[in-house]
């Protein structure tokens, strides 16, 4: 049975999307444990009412961004996962701890990449005038917002959407499509040939 490990920052909600498509499809894997680098992350309290472990690095205890990933590559590492998951887990990591973890670690971005990278994606996308947005999961790069894409969702953008209502349903995505594609990287589905993935097996 494959391991998987989850790091979030706050509420965690395509953790409990992931946690919940794992527990109703009886995936052959186990969320062995899901760790924030705040002590406050609401998703805390899920994973533990769903008799997942759970841990804190804070970054604020460490003086250097290279001894905060040091420490929580030793805490991940404890827990042998064969896929690491970023679920809303805002640090940027160090390429030394991405190096550790490459073709193993995914992450989700809320645009359509490689447009519009790093905060403010809804701003971006409303700004540009774009008519369509969406949600990227990838492989996870030394670059930011960068990899190997494995999947996108896009929603159109209505010419009455703010921030916050283009937000939610790009959001209702992400829950639709990260699991899936860690489902897939469970099952062995996911190739990677150079800076492209391939989807093998059935549909």
């Amino acid at each position: 049975m494959r391991s998987i490990v989850i790091l979030i920052s706050g509420r965690g909600s395509n953790m409990e999307a992931i946690v919940r498509a794992a527990q109703a499809e009886r995936w052959p894997a186990r969320i062995a444990a899901v760790i924030s680098n705040r002590a406050d992350a609401s998703g805390l309290e899920f994973a533990a009412r769903h008799g997942i472990a759970t841990a804190v690095i804070a970054n604020r205890d460490y003086p250097t961004r290279d001894l905060f990933d040091a420490a929580l590559r030793d805490r991940i590492d404890a827990f042998a996962p064969d896929l690491v998951v970023l679920a809303g887990f805002m640090r940027i990591l160090t390429a030394p701890f991405v190096d550790h973890y490459q073709g193993r670690m995914l992450n989700i971005h809320p645009s359509l990449l490689p447009s519009f990278p790093g905060l403010a994606t809804h701003r971006q996308a409303l700004a540009a005038g774009v008519k369509l947005h969406g949600a990227t999961v990838h492989f996870v790069t030394p670059d930011l917002d960068h990899g190997p894409i494995v999947a996108q969702a896009a929603v159109p953008v209505l010419e009455e959407d703010s921030e916050e209502t283009l937000a939610q349903r790009v959001l209702e995505q992400e829950h639709a499509i990260y699991p899936r594609a860690v489902r897939w990287f469970i099952d062995g589905r996911l190739t990677l040939e150079g800076a492209r993935v391939r989807l093998t097996g059935a549909a």
